[in-house]
């Protein structure tokens, strides 16, 4: 429903998540409608709805050692997580679900970005659809 208000040039009112509690906040963000929309997450592939309203998918592969490193200090950091519940939760969950889920959504994927950032080919081929979505967007309004 918010995609779609966003892509019928209306502004959506999105939920924030808190990470921390595992619950929705009561508060809002209202997001503008744009003629970009980037969606992120690992599991945005997973959702056929969700990957035909794309025009470009996009996977970021990083190592796994890094992945886990990623989480270890957010979970620490930011989520109030224990060590030990952290690793605890990568090997019995975060992990076994990423192969299972995850991973063979690089499929659907129009580029494949190993390593993140430092592929400036694919970069370069990324901000070259932007720049025409924008375009298109500009000549139709």
């Amino acid at each position: 429903d918010h995609l779609n208000k966003l892509f019928d040039n209306q502004p959506a009112n999105i939920p924030i998540y808190d990470f921390s509690t595992h619950t929705r906040q009561n508060k809002i963000k209202k997001i503008q409608p744009h003629p970009v929309i980037l969606l992120e997450g690992i599991m945005v592939l997973t959702n056929a709805t969700l990957r035909n309203m794309m025009d470009i998918k996009i996977f970021v592969e990083t190592d796994p050692d890094i992945r886990f490193i990623r989480r270890l200090e957010r979970d620490l950091l930011e989520r109030n997580r224990t060590l030990e519940h952290v690793i605890k939760q990568y090997k019995s969950t975060v992990k076994p679900m990423h192969e299972q889920f995850v991973e063979i959504t690089k499929k659907y994927a129009d580029i494949i970005l190993p390593e993140g950032a430092n592929n400036e080919v694919a970069l370069n081929l990324i901000r070259a659809k932007i720049k025409t979505q924008i375009k298109k967007a500009v000549l139709t309004n």
